[in-house]
């Protein structure tokens, strides 16, 4: 099944320009007006600027894992959300670097950290990746007046209880942790002490501040933190609580046009 994915993504439909990427293969998807023609069309993002890691085939491979992890948002090979898996895999490569470990709160199927470890190679580095989820979706009880809605038709579409597939993903890394817990509790009874790459998607405002306030004091001098839905609209609280704390501590969280942030740790 992974080739056939592999494959898709490499050569995807003849409709890919409305719905995913070019196929890096063929050449750029059809001209937008003035003539230039877009190099990546899907997750809100339409460019033509250079893509040329859509031809890299280690992010190929990672990238065809992570979509292959078991989740329900759409069929595999329909997900295109190359860019902003690219930014985490970018993201890991430079943190492998700096010492301590990588931790993901919000993991769901793995499809941001599985692309990572393979593309990293994370059984061969001296850290543990810390999967950090509930992986039976969003705690309502979290969410505010505002967010319950979309938390809920999440929990509806797209999670289920999938710490046993998230297991199985990383069952041949060593140094993999799979924590089934909510954040912010869970995360007093982890021995993390310092970290260098966290990705946070946990679509709900609460405890996406409640883990980049328990883990900033812990992130390394030059430690990269990656926002899934940060600059998304549907997703306002989250930006708003979020640069409210980055504020309370001094830095800034970039928002970039895939609708993620990024923030960096000052040496």
């Amino acid at each position: 099944m992974l080739k056939n994915l592999l494959k898709a993504i490499i050569h995807p439909p003849a409709n890919a320009a409305a719905s995913g990427p070019a196929d890096p293969a063929a050449g750029p998807s059809p001209a937008r007006a003035g003539g230039t023609p877009f190099t990546f069309a899907a997750d809100g993002l339409w460019t033509s600027h250079n893509a040329s890691f859509l031809k890299d085939l280690r992010f190929r491979e990672s990238y065809a894992l992570g979509a292959d992890s078991g989740h329900r948002i759409c069929a595999p090979a329909d997900l295109h959300i190359e860019w902003r898996v690219y930014l985490c895999c970018w993201a890991a490569q430079q943190a492998l670097r700096l010492p301590g470990d990588f931790v993901e709160c919000g993991v769901s199927t793995g499809i941001v950290s599985r692309a990572v470890a393979h593309y990293v190679d994370f059984g061969r580095q001296n850290k543990r990746y810390w999967l950090i989820d509930t992986f039976d979706g969003i705690p309502l009880e979290q969410a505010s007046t505002r967010e319950l809605a979309l938390a809920q038709s999440k929990n509806n579409r797209h999670y289920h209880d999938c710490e046993q597939d998230v297991k199985n993903h990383f069952s041949r890394y060593g140094n993999v942790e799979v924590i089934k817990g909510r954040v912010p509790e869970i995360l007093q009874t982890l021995d993390i002490e310092s970290v260098a790459f966290l990705h946070i998607d946990m679509n709900i405002a609460e405890p996406e501040v409640q883990a980049l306030q328990h883990f900033w004091p812990r992130l390394t001098p030059g430690a990269i933190v990656v926002f899934d839905d940060y600059a998304s609209m549907a997703h306002q609280e989250q930006k708003a609580a979020l640069d409210a704390c980055a504020g309370t501590r001094g830095f800034q969280i970039l928002a970039l046009p895939t609708g993620q942030g990024l923030a960096l740790k000052a040496g």
